[in-house]
């Protein structure tokens, strides 16, 4: 007889048989019920456990979509003694043609010589302090030292410097809208005097040629300057044309963030920020089981840096074309323009990340918000959704959900 009692011990027992044929199931293979086989061959398990959605993706992944994700972990770090740098451009991530982005470390004292780049160069301060300066096309001179979420912008070929100050120096992010973009490739003060004839350069300077005696034989890049720089007010040099219209520092971590349960947003573009034409930037912040909600942006490609936590994005692009990456602090993502994509929190503490776009407005077109603003019985028509359900859909933008 099929007592109350008997159904319960029955479904009891299923549950434990289930729960004992998913704990055979291999962990850290390419494995999902019936499909797929372990790795026999040689294979690096640190690695796969980081990408646990490329190792084992979701059935809803399907055909070809590039790579997105590169880490700085496996960037070439240039070292000097003042410092390091390292870079991810086009070079290391293919896809990565409106971006390039620089990660680098300076001492106390430590300098980032005085140089100017073809791009424009967008900066967000991940630990520490600095001093920058800059000199722009009229004459305006600027100068300010930042911290720990501050940005910096700086136009094209404007001649600017950053030196870290104490107690130990800043490490920050550099952001370059162009993919190609390299630190290999900008124009060095120290690289310049070394290529020109001394003779034409006292000549330029009106100065003695034997003033320019020891002139460094090549680019210095990153070096030690000695003890830090004194004070602000002390350090900065002051003229008649006085300082540039357009500040090129931006409290970003200040300002009054888009709040909602799930997390934080702060956007920085030419609405706030107003020198940086060429840079849009948003700072994300998810709490644990939250996501970034589903979105696209209209009017450029995303790239992303990951500051902390771990996060996997599904980005779907198009022709039945779906793809899921994994990020931890330290990665580096991309998403081509008008590709949907969320941005979920995997970990167990909060996620904190930065969405760049070579544009001067931040643009994003949310699913829910353009499902909730289009007829209803037009929306359940398309997806078999009830339209009660849809009518219960939130008609305001909330980008972390």
């Amino acid at each position: 007889m099929n007592t109350p009692n008997r159904r319960s011990l029955l479904a009891a027992a299923a549950a434990l048989g289930a729960t004992a044929a998913a704990s055979a199931q291999p962990r850290n293979e390419p494995v999902i019920g019936d499909k797929g086989a372990t790795i026999v061959g040689p294979r690096n398990p640190e690695r796969e456990s980081q990408n646990p959605d490329i190792l084992r993706p979701p059935s809803t992944d399907h055909g070809s979509v590039p790579n997105l994700r590169f880490s700085f972990a496996d960037a070439h770090m240039k070292i000097r003694t003042g410092g390091w740098s390292r870079e991810v451009t086009q070079r290391e991530l293919a896809v990565s043609t409106t971006m390039a982005g620089v990660n680098m470390r300076l001492t106390s004292g430590g300098v980032r010589e005085l140089h100017w780049h073809k791009q424009a160069e967008w900066a967000f301060m991940l630990a520490g302090k600095a001093r920058i300066t800059a000199v722009d096309n009229d004459g305006h001179s600027f100068i300010a030292d930042i911290g720990p979420g501050d940005l910096w912008y700086f136009p094209s070929g404007i001649p600017h410097s950053i030196q870290g100050l104490p107690d130990d120096g800043c490490e920050f992010l550099l952001a370059f809208p162009d993919g190609e973009f390299s630190e290999d490739s900008t124009f060095a003060i120290t690289d310049l005097f070394a290529h020109n004839d001394p003779g034409v350069l006292a000549k330029n300077l009106v100065i003695d040629t034997t003033a320019l005696g020891q002139l460094p034989k090549q680019e210095r890049f990153i070096f030690q300057a000695g003890p830090p720089p004194p004070a602000l007010e002390a350090d900065a040099v002051h003229d008649a044309l006085g300082a540039v219209p357009l500040d090129m520092v931006f409290h970003l971590t200040q300002q009054p963030p888009a709040s909602s349960p799930g997390g934080n947003v702060r956007i920085a573009d030419t609405r706030n920020f107003k020198i940086s034409t060429d840079v849009a930037a948003a700072l994300v912040e998810v709490n644990p089981g939250h996501m970034r909600e589903l979105h696209w942006h209209p009017n450029a490609d995303e790239w992303q840096y990951y500051i902390a936590g771990q996060a996997r994005m599904t980005v779907f692009a198009a022709e039945a074309r779906a793809r899921t990456f994994d990020y931890r602090a330290g990665d580096v993502g991309y998403v081509p323009m008008s590709m949907s994509h969320f941005i979920e929190n995997t970990g167990e503490e909060p996620l904190r990340f930065l969405e760049l776009f070579k544009s001067p407005r931040f643009m994003d077109v949310s699913l829910a918000q353009w499902m909730a603003l289009t007829p209803p019985e037009l929306v359940a028509a398309h997806l078999n959704i009830d339209r009660a359900v849809i009518e219960k859909l939130r008609k305001d933008k909330q980008p972390v959900v």
